[in-house]
Order: structure tokens, then C-alpha cells, then sequence
């Protein structure tokens, strides 16, 4: 595995976008501003449960374009809870996609970009030669965004990304 470089500049590239979605929300005004452009955001699924985030898991990796971009998406990955954590992450081995039910009172992990983020990792056809935020992960975790939540949050991803110095 290469050095994950990147890393903090995808994590900060991603609050960034998260901040977006959630002002959206609480303010119900779906129009940003994007150097320049309107974009009317699309709603961003929240999950209640572990089951509900395996159940999405499990479509988005049936999904007919996924399966024929990534070979990958035809094993199979397993949800599971992860207690007293302040992140989601994936587990290669074995396949485990593990999120946080909740921290300091939020369920902040159970939403759509940072499950499509532990899919992007799952994806990784050759995991242990690339680093785990790099370019390609990057590329891989906004083309997720673009054909599952709309391009209108990719579009938005990809410049955070750019914007905080990512290479995608």
C-alpha cells in the first residue's frame, strides 16, 4: 500500500460538503453557489439503522453500471455497528463496512456520503497498490456520488475536492 498522502484533505474536503448538505436541510434552501453556478441540491439519504445501511450497501453494489465498472461490487459486504468511534471505516479483509450508530448524541455516520466513501474503499480493485484516499480512490467516490445521489453533489464533491488541494 502507497502512502495515503491525501488524507486529510479528502476528510476536509468531505465536512466541507457534508456542512453544505446539512445547512441545506436545517435551512430548507436547496440552491448553492458553485464557482459561479446554481446547483439545487438532491437530498441526501439518512440511514436509522445498521440494517437500513446493509440494505442500501447491498443495492448500490447490485447496481447494473457499478457492477459492470467494478468487478468488485459482486462481493458482497457485510454492515456491522462500531461502537465508541468517531469514524466509519472499511475493513478489506473480510469486506466489513463498520459505521458509528452514534457519537456525542448524532448518528453522523449514517448518511449516504459517508457510506458511498466505504464503498469507494470496497471498490478498490487493487488495494494494496494504491493509496487508500488517493487519485483513484477520489475518482472512484465521486463517480459513486454522481450516479447515486446526482451529479449536482458530485459536481459540488469534486470542487471541494480540488478546492482543498486533492488530486482526483
Amino acid at each position: 500500500m502507497t502512502r495515503d498522502s491525501q488524507r486529510a484533505r479528502v476528510y476536509d474536503a468531505e465536512a466541507l460538503v457534508r456542512g453544505v448538505f446539512e445547512r441545506a436541510d436545517a435551512h430548507g434552501a436547496r440552491t448553492v453557489e458553485v464557482h459561479g453556478s446554481q446547483l439545487t441540491l438532491p437530498i441526501e439519504r439518512k440511514f436509522a439503522s445498521v440494517e437500513s445501511v446493509q440494505t442500501y450497501v447491498d443495492r448500490v453494489l447490485a447496481l447494473n453500471w457499478v457492477r459492470a465498472q467494478w468487478e468488485c461490487a459482486a462481493r458482497p459486504v457485510i454492515v456491522r455497528a462500531r461502537a465508541g468511534s468517531k469514524a466509519a471505516h472499511y475493513e478489506s479483509e473480510g469486506a466489513i463496512l463498520a459505521v458509528p450508530l452514534h457519537v456525542h448524541g448524532a448518528a453522523w455516520a449514517l448518511r449516504e456520503l459517508v457510506v458511498l466513501h466505504e464503498i469507494a474503499h470496497h471498490l478498490d480493485p487493487v488495494p494494496a497498490e494504491s493509496a487508500p484516499h488517493g487519485p483513484e480512490f477520489c475518482e472512484r467516490y465521486v463517480e459513486l456520488i454522481d450516479g447515486v445521489i446526482g451529479p449536482e453533489a458530485a459536481l459540488l464533491m469534486r470542487t471541494t475536492m480540488l478546492g482543498c488541494g486533492v488530486r482526483i
